[in-house]
């Protein structure tokens, strides 16, 4: 028989054995030694097998007719020196819709045993990628082919992105992680400069409306300095071509001239809050070639220039928040909507009495994700899902301050994501484009606010705090 003093003393031991257990399964350190992070990177092809209809544009009638350039899924895992994890992959793509992105998402989550708001996917939004899943689903007239055709090409880019996720995990390696930020000028507000007038307003330097020139940049380099992956932005769309060819437009052409530039080395673009933003003037491809080199330039100059080495640290916020729609449409409103001229507008009525068959309603909110990653105690890292335009990306930084990289164009591309300076001038990105992506209407008033408010939430729940000055400039 064992005494209670016996049972005490057993108790004691097995719980300091314990102890010793969970201290030894951390990662030692010798003496001096700096605690650092490891990183994986990978890529893999995603150029569609077979000629399937674009993305990005309504105007087009018939599937791709060859290739320009290949399309890639990049992906980086980061590991802090606790073994906490954070995935990016990168996508050439005009968007994805919520199944395929919070899919894909949770399947990478399972496979490399981190929790959900961990893993983002950005698309570069270009405009001369494939038609993938529900994305844009009332802009494309397919027939039974075609969307048997996107629904296969959609399974084994899931696959895809899932296998470049899992190839950069089991490249991870010792590394040095560090931000910078550069600047490029070749995005023009689209709303307020007529197309055909930008190359004269520039050369009078007369261009009007907000943009944001930034050009945030991480970079990965070995323990002896060897380049080996750097991640940069850039708020602007990726419509400088709209033929019938495979491109990544200019962001694939920045990764193309980046990735010569430092042989061994993968470059990857994340598309920022760009959706009020183009590239002009456009419609060649010597211009995308060169919007393409001097986003690389931006980037060689802050790698030549002072970066700031990130500490092993990382830290996740991430929630879907409801998004109001101004109106929820009856039935009796969306017959009417299948009378109408516009093609467009009968498509989407046709989806969403569908929608109200199967689900008994159309929801009057919309889960929204907004994800927030903090890099070494100090870079900002926001993921706001949707066609965000630039104001949001202007505010934040006045209000959060340095360092801060805001995206978009991440998770879940279901509309554009105006301001409340956008949504009540209307116009494009503020209500005709919900009928291209099958939303019943616009946005209500309170669509920035939310998502500000969220933003705020889960900056200072990482311990950024929200400050009323102009933080680093409102048009760097």
């Amino acid at each position: 028989m064992i005494h209670a003093t016996q049972r005490v003393l057993l108790l004691a031991g097995t719980l300091a054995l314990l102890a010793c257990c969970v201290a030894s399964s951390e990662p030692e350190l010798a003496a001096g030694e700096k605690p650092t992070w490891r990183v994986g990177v990978a890529r893999v092809k995603i150029t569609p097998q077979r000629p399937i209809w674009m993305s990005g544009y309504a105007s087009r009638n018939h599937p791709a007719e060859g290739k320009l350039t290949d399309l890639w899924a990049k992906a980086l895992v980061l590991e802090d020196a606790q073994g906490k994890r954070a995935v990016l992959v990168t996508l050439d793509l005009v968007g994805v819709d919520r199944r395929l992105g919070r899919g894909v998402r949770q399947q990478i989550a399972e496979a490399l045993n981190v929790p959900l708001g961990a893993v983002a996917l950005n698309c570069s939004h270009t405009h001369t990628g494939p038609v993938v899943g529900e994305n844009l689903r009332p802009t494309y007239g397919l027939d039974e082919e075609q969307t048997r055709l996107i629904a296969q090409y959609t399974a084994w880019l899931r696959q895809r992105i899932v296998q470049a996720a899992q190839e950069a995990a089991a490249s991870l390696a010792p590394a040095q992680v560090y931000w910078g930020q550069g600047r490029a000028t070749f995005a023009v507000n689209r709303r307020n400069n007529r197309e055909a007038d930008v190359p004269r307003l520039r050369r009078e330097g007369k261009l009007r409306g907000p943009v944001d020139h930034r050009v945030p940049v991480l970079v990965v380099r070995s323990p002896q300095g060897k380049l080996r992956a750097v991640v940069a932005g850039y708020a602007c769309h990726a419509t400088v071509l709209g033929f019938y060819l495979w491109s990544g437009d200019y962001p694939g052409f920045f990764q193309i001239a980046l990735e010569k530039d430092h042989p061994g080395a993968v470059a990857m673009f994340v598309a920022g809050c760009g959706g009020d933003q183009n590239p002009l003037p456009r419609r060649k491809v010597e211009y995308a070639k060169e919007y393409g080199r001097r986003l690389a330039d931006a980037v060689n100059r802050v790698l030549k220039g002072n970066l700031r080495e990130l500490k092993p640290q990382l830290a996740f916020q991430y929630r879907e928040i409801p998004l109001a729609l101004a109106h929820v449409p009856s039935r009796q409103e969306l017959q009417r909507d299948l009378q109408s001229k516009n093609v467009y507008i009968v498509r989407r009525a046709k989806l969403l009495l569908e929608q109200l068959d199967r689900e008994g309603r159309i929801p009057g909110e919309y889960p929204y994700p907004v994800q927030s990653w903090l890099l070494g105690g100090e870079l900002l890292w926001v993921f706001l899902g949707g066609e965000v335009v630039v104001d949001f990306s202007l505010r934040l930084h006045r209000e959060l301050g340095p360092p801060l990289w805001v995206a978009g164009y991440s998770n879940d591309v279901m509309a554009y994501i105006p301001s409340l300076r956008v949504l009540r001038e209307g116009g494009y990105e503020g209500a005709r484009a919900m009928i291209y992506y099958g939303l019943p209407s616009p946005w209500a008033s309170d669509v920035e606010a939310r998502i500000v408010e969220e933003v705020h939430r889960q900056a200072q729940a990482l311990g950024r705090k929200v400050q009323s000055g102009p933080g680093d400039g409102a048009n760097p």
